[in-house]
């Protein structure tokens, strides 16, 4: 039953993930952007080559067998994980679903299609998906859990 509720939270977050990337490119043009709220937010279609704030360019390859490497790894901490720790197990089920958003989209295009455009206090930040947001809200959540354990041990 616990495995068929995980499968169930993965597919959903990478289902979100893969449904706004599709609504993004089939109503975008490559470049093309769309204000939502003025000078904060934009919906604005771009293909990343690399990771996130596009670095490690071109190397497709290699950001998938870290991805799958990453996916492992958090498998493996979600079923020894205690059932009791619900939290890690958000957490870890968070980044999975992410790192296998845009594992999905470099296999299948051999870039990641980014569209959430934020300019924060004057600085553009660069733009990203649904799936690094999962993967960002899981690592926060992930630091902060270990962080308070740390401090209570």
């Amino acid at each position: 039953m616990l495995l068929l509720t995980y499968l169930l939270v993965l597919f959903s977050l990478i289902g979100l993930d893969q449904f706004s990337k599709y609504l993004v490119i089939s109503h975008f043009d490559i470049g093309e952007s769309l204000e939502i709220i003025r000078d904060f937010f934009s919906i604005h279609y771009v293909r990343n080559y690399g990771a996130g704030f596009s670095i490690l360019q071109d190397q497709t390859v290699f950001l998938s067998m870290i991805s799958l490497i990453v996916v492992c790894a958090l498998f493996y901490l979600l079923y020894t994980t205690k059932n009791t720790e619900k939290m890690y197990k958000a957490s870890y089920l968070m980044i999975i679903s992410g790192a296998l958003g845009n594992f999905i989209d470099r296999i299948r295009l051999s870039y990641v299609i980014d569209f959430l455009d934020f300019n924060i206090f004057g600085y553009d930040f660069p733009v990203f998906n649904v799936a690094d947001c999962f993967i960002t809200v899981g690592c926060f959540l992930l630091m902060f859990l270990i962080m308070m354990e740390n401090k209570n041990a």
